[in-house]
């Protein structure tokens, strides 16, 4: 979904947020330098691979019953996604308990990194997909924050998580950074699963620098899994 290159691979790299997915594990077998960062790695990675899992196997049967609304060239069919989703969070748990120096607890719009960390930072699945619940504010801040630490950003998907519209403020956002330097671009992606998900905007500070924004309030916590926690807390006695 991100286009990377063996270079890219090379490099040092921010995924965030990094959730309970292999990438950092996987990107490092290729020599890359990468770091994964999510709010949700203070649960310790165990716990979150739980979640997730638990996460795909309440999801299958919405995916079986919607397998027409998605594409499934990458993904084969809903068992597929099911069983990588699965094998993703069982390396993802493995490797944190083993390098946890990778996986670090933060969150958009701050991150305890230097200016400049990173080569290139990869977003997925927060700004844009969450954008009915995550206002302008927060995405400006979230992406100062994310050109702060990083030579390049690269964004998927840029429609909503529940629809195949665009995010209504990302021709705003462009602009916003084009008045401080930043140039941005729309980049055709060869994956395909969320319909309507076929581009990644790519951000390159060059010589900018986005201004930190103020405000920026994350309207509620929008990782997917919450609501299985409160359905047993429901339940609980």
């Amino acid at each position: 979904m991100f286009g990377l290159s063996d270079a890219d691979l090379r490099s040092r790299v921010l995924d965030c947020p990094g959730g309970a997915a292999s990438f950092t594990a996987e990107a490092a077998g290729h020599g890359c330098r990468a770091v994964a960062a999510d709010p949700e790695y203070a649960r310790g990675p165990g716990r979150l691979a739980d979640l997730v899992l638990a996460e795909t196997g309440h999801k299958h049967a919405a995916l079986v019953e919607r397998a027409a609304d998605f594409e499934w060239s990458w993904l084969g069919g809903p068992g597929d996604h099911r069983l990588l989703r699965s094998r993703a969070a069982r390396r993802f748990a493995a490797d944190a308990a083993r390098r946890p120096g990778r996986y670090v607890a933060a969150a958009l719009p701050h991150l305890p990194f230097r200016d400049g960390a990173f080569d290139l930072a990869l977003s997925s699945h927060l700004l844009f997909s969450y954008g009915a619940r995550l206002d302008e504010d927060f995405h400006r801040a979230a992406l100062a924050e994310l050109v702060r630490v990083s030579r390049q950003v690269r964004l998927y998907p840029l429609v909503s998580h529940t629809e195949d519209v665009p995010y209504p403020g990302l021709d705003r956002l462009r602009a916003w950074a084009a008045r401080h330097g930043v140039a941005s671009r729309l980049v055709p992606v060869d994956y395909r699963f969320q319909r309507g998900a076929h581009k990644m905007l790519v951000l390159d500070r060059g010589a900018g620098r986005l201004p930190a924004a103020r405000g920026g309030a994350h309207a509620g916590d929008p990782v997917r899994w919450r609501h299985l926690e409160q359905a047993r807390d429901e339940r609980s006695p």
